[in-house]
């Protein structure tokens, strides 16, 4: 991994002007936010930084408004969640360049908190436009990018700005990329990963990349079942993309080639209908599974020897379900899985990082959620990252 400047390397700050991209793309229900974790994220750098004397400018986008202005997607209907997690009052700002904002930084004082308006207000943001940077760093001595999440789009407050001003990363993005880096950058080896999820076409740049860099693949969900089919196992009416079985086996051969060992399941829990605890619902192995059934979740003693491989393992990184964990029972596999890899985690033998929106939720619903060593809630950019691919945020922050 590149070396990137933490706020670590910054000197007096005192009365600078910090331009922090933070993300604040928050769920909201009848006008207030109902989760705020983001804002908990981007608190220990926007604290530090205020602590330090410099007066803080939050950059952030808010829903998808195309370059048109919203009273529904201003930000300014964050602020108060804003200052409840923080502690301190927060000044909003209806612009992000020019004169407004001029006159807003010559109000704040030194250690003062400001939200500028939802960036995404301006056509130029997602166009990354050089005009646009350059209007919105006149206003600010430093850049510090806190918006992992974010950082898989070269747009003017997630790039841009890092070429223009002295750019740092946030103690959100630092703490991200240092657990990514021992997941699959300089991971202790053997590494497993875990990918699961209902489409292998939604992972398959996730998949072709990672039968090269880990030992052991373990794929559940959905996903499973095209691999299954494409290994000749009738899966019955189980979510499967039988057009994809030859790019299956294509991923198949490529892990054979590279000394991955890949993991199916053996055993399945299957029901004729997908509901909650139906009456058609029973375990039976994997080559036998009728016309009339469909899997929904890996059956007990596969799940027994999947957690038997991570504990050969040193590193584990995980994004997707093993089934349809939102409906009982299927949700067995992923919360038996997720507690042998938690309690390996916790006596210190296995670094585990998971991320996803899904894996998430199903950590959470398995209760180990804080005993993983690192969890992103970055989905698009967590992603590219299991892609393989350069994350245009992270690279305009390396030295």
């Amino acid at each position: 991994m590149s070396a990137f400047k933490t706020l670590d390397d910054l000197g007096d700050v005192t009365g600078k002007v910090a331009l922090v991209r933070v993300d604040l793309n928050l769920p909201m229900q009848d006008g207030h936010v109902t989760d705020e974790t983001r804002i908990r994220a981007a608190a220990p750098t926007i604290l530090e930084l205020a602590a330090k004397g410099a007066k803080v400018l939050l950059l952030a986008h808010f829903g998808r408004p195309k370059g048109e202005r919203s009273s529904t997607m201003s930000l300014s209907m964050v602020v108060g969640a804003v200052e409840k997690v923080l502690g301190k009052e927060v000044m909003f700002v209806p612009e992000i360049a020019g004169e407004v904002v001029a006159q807003s930084v010559g109000i704040l004082r030194p250690g003062d908190i400001a939200i500028l308006e939802n960036t995404r207000f301006w056509k130029g943001e997602e166009k990354n436009d050089p005009n646009l940077v350059k209007a919105i760093a006149e206003n600010g001595d430093f850049y510090v990018n806190d918006a992992f999440s974010a950082a898989h789009r070269a747009h003017a407050t997630t790039e841009g700005l890092a070429h223009v001003l002295p750019a740092y990363a946030g103690r959100s993005m630092q703490a991200e990329l240092e657990a990514l880096d021992k997941a699959l950058g300089a991971p202790e080896k053997p590494v497993a990963a875990v990918v699961g999820g209902a489409k292998v076409s939604s992972k398959l740049d996730v998949l072709k990349h990672l039968v090269g860099q880990v030992d052991h693949l373990i794929i559940g969900g959905g996903m499973a079942n095209t691999f299954l089919a494409a290994k000749g196992v009738d899966v019955g009416k189980s979510l499967c993309e039988h057009d994809l079985t030859g790019t299956a086996n294509e991923i198949l051969e490529a892990a054979d080639t590279s000394g991955c060992t890949v993991h199916l399941p053996y055993e399945v829990v299957v029901s004729k209908e997908f509901a909650a605890n139906p009456p058609s619902l029973r375990t039976c192995n994997v080559h036998e599974v009728a016309a009339d059934e469909m899997i929904l979740d890996v059956g007990p003693l596969a799940v027994e020897a999947l957690g038997d491989v991570l504990k050969t393992c040193r590193t584990l990184v995980w994004n997707g379900p093993m089934g349809a964990f939102e409906t009982t029972p299927f949700d067995a596999a992923t919360v038996a899985l997720a507690k042998t890899a938690a309690a390996l985690t916790a006596e210190g033998s296995l670094i585990s990082v998971a991320g996803g929106g899904d894996t998430v939720a199903a950590l959470h619903h398995a209760g180990v959620a804080t005993d993983f060593s690192y969890i992103s809630t970055a989905g698009g950019a967590f992603l590219e990252w299991m892609e393989g691919k350069e994350l245009p945020g992270v690279a305009a922050l390396s030295v």
